[in-house]
């Protein structure tokens, strides 16, 4: 659970320690905002990924499972800065399928915590391998990191891509060429 009155003496310090005063009329309030900002953008701290990927439905289908272009926004944490993008997320179902805004669910669940992006891929894909029991699955995630565009190098519009591929992804080279095709890549 997040401690707002720990967050607001942090911002509050800050404020001071960037050389600005906490009692201006436009920063009163910020500390406040902040607190309940952080409830929001960290709230993926409190959630598991298990609540959304329990409940799956029969499917005899075995194909894959492709929910691509879900828009996630999170924190890196070494800067606390934001990152940005898409994440595309494929399985190959076991006799189970889970409802789709799940999928989109579970990487919220990841996103909205201090995180890397190498990381946030492993995790979803895990807790698909895991919640789901496919013959596979594969995360690909797409991010632009705002410690690399407005701080740092400086370099806007670069993104990171980061893939993670578990079970049959693993083995088959012809299911990752398909999950490429599927998202219009064709690598």
């Amino acid at each position: 659970m997040i401690d707002q009155e720990k967050v607001k003496q942090a911002v509050r310090l800050f404020l001071e320690g960037i050389g600005e005063n906490p009692e201006r009329e436009g920063l009163i309030e910020t500390p406040d905002r902040i607190a309940r900002m952080c409830e929001e953008i960290y709230g993926g701290l409190e959630e598991t990924a298990e609540t959304h990927l329990r409940k799956t439905f029969r499917a005899e289908e075995r194909g894959m499972v492709l929910e691509k272009d879900i828009v996630f926004y999170s924190t890196c944490e070494h800067h606390l800065l934001p990152f940005f993008g898409k994440a595309h997320i494929a399985y190959i179902p076991d006799g189970r399928v889970v409802g789709l805004s799940k999928l989109a669910r579970t990487v919220e669940v990841y996103a909205r915590r201090p995180q890397i992006q190498e990381q946030l891929t492993g995790q979803i894909a895990d807790a698909l391998t895991r919640e789901l029991c496919p013959k596979g699955a594969m995360v690909m995630v797409e991010a632009e990191h705002m410690c690399m565009t407005m701080r740092g190098i400086k370099k806007p519009g670069s993104r990171t891509v980061t893939a993670a591929k578990r079970g049959c992804f693993l083995e088959d080279p012809e299911l990752v060429h398909t999950f490429y095709a599927m998202l219009g890549q064709g690598r």
